[in-house]
């Protein structure tokens, strides 16, 4: 499966890609986290539907510092294009 996830809130500046970073590797999923412009978060992440959950139930409470407002999934086929998980620029 795929997924595309925009996280809204406070997600900016608290180490918030560096957080899904650890759990997305910890998962064993392949994909990215990024900052958007207008504050959000955008993670795409591919693998199993169960490890995107989980990765999913962490996004929507983040590191200590973080407060997240509202998170949007959208579910796709998955594609193969990723060969590991990183976090991208703007």
């Amino acid at each position: 499966m795929r997924a595309k996830i925009i996280v809204s809130g406070l997600v900016q500046g608290v180490g918030f890609r560096y957080f899904v970073y650890r759990k997305a590797v910890e998962l064993e999923l392949v994909g990215y986290v990024k900052n958007l412009f207008n504050g959000d978060v955008e993670i795409v992440v591919e693998g199993s539907r169960d490890k995107i959950n989980v990765l999913i139930d962490h996004a929507k409470v983040g590191p200590r510092s973080a407060f997240v407002k509202d998170i949007k999934v959208t579910w796709e086929p998955e594609t193969g294009e990723f060969n590991d998980f990183r976090i991208s620029g703007w």
